[in-house]
């Protein structure tokens, strides 16, 4: 019986224990990342996402019936093929999109992963909080997650969502201790205010394993592929934040 036909643990998968996807739909991939997670990353961009960030710079992986279809056998082929350089120096990442809405299929491949040695960092924007999802926390070694904007409003404003499943995700990455990494796009107008930047700061104190956070300046390079796809663009007249503006911002999540 072959890997992919076994469950959790190993264990032989039939009629009374659920086998796990063999395959999965990826955007795109990324030998040699070096901005998702700690050193080198092999990066898996998971196709499909239910947010509709306003600042998404890559709307083309929305559609979950987008992108390519992928083995794990052959996507474990390539990573492996990578060994040496991401093992020892960084590891793998699942990206997306949002790969929590594969997730049977990416719990499986960082199981793999982590029982061959590979660090596995989740970049989430925990918008699924079913158990089949938390069990993804299972085999990762690190949690990347975007906050959108804290508060249900400001939240829906930015995503077109509530924040309830995000912040459920959170609650269980707090629970059990997990290596978190929040980061924050910081938007003129929308995620800048001062009352936002509060909240963030309250908020991710209460994560004893939280590593430094990361700001990420708002930026358009993506714009071009709303027109692509024919999907309004909300931000046209919200300029990138200033070198000054930033520093304000961190300035403000570091008072607390």
């Amino acid at each position: 019986m072959d890997e992919a036909a076994r469950g959790e643990g190993g264990t032989p998968c039939g009629a009374s224990l659920p086998c796990p996807p063999r395959t999965a739909r990826i955007h795109s991939l990324e030998s040699m990342g070096t901005v998702d997670g700690p050193g080198l990353r092999f990066v898996v961009f998971f196709q499909g996402c239910a947010y509709r960030c306003l600042y998404c710079h890559n709307p083309d992986t929305w559609a979950p019936s987008g992108g390519r279809e992928i083995t794990l056998d052959d996507l474990l082929g390539e990573i492996r093929g990578l060994a040496g350089f991401i093992k020892k120096r960084g590891g793998v990442t699942a990206s997306g999109g949002e790969p929590l809405l594969q997730a049977p299929f990416v719990a499986e491949f960082f199981r793999r992963l982590r029982r061959e040695g590979f660090h596995t960092a989740l970049d989430t924007t925990g918008m699924v909080a079913t158990p089949e999802a938390l069990k993804v926390l299972d085999h990762t070694s690190l949690v990347l997650m975007d906050l959108k904007g804290m508060g249900d409003t400001l939240h829906r404003r930015m995503t077109g969502r509530s924040e309830a499943a995000s912040m459920a995700f959170a609650d269980e990455v707090r629970r059990r201790n997990l290596p978190v990494r929040f980061r924050v796009v910081l938007v003129p107008g929308y995620t800048d205010t001062e009352e936002n930047l509060r909240r963030i700061a309250d908020f991710t104190a209460g994560f004893p394993a939280a590593e430094p956070l990361e700001l990420l300046p708002f930026h358009k390079m993506g714009e071009y592929k709303w027109e692509a796809l024919q999907q309004p663009y909300f931000l046209h007249g919200v300029s990138e934040p200033t070198e000054a503006e930033i520093a304000r911002a961190r300035e403000r999540l570091r008072q607390g």
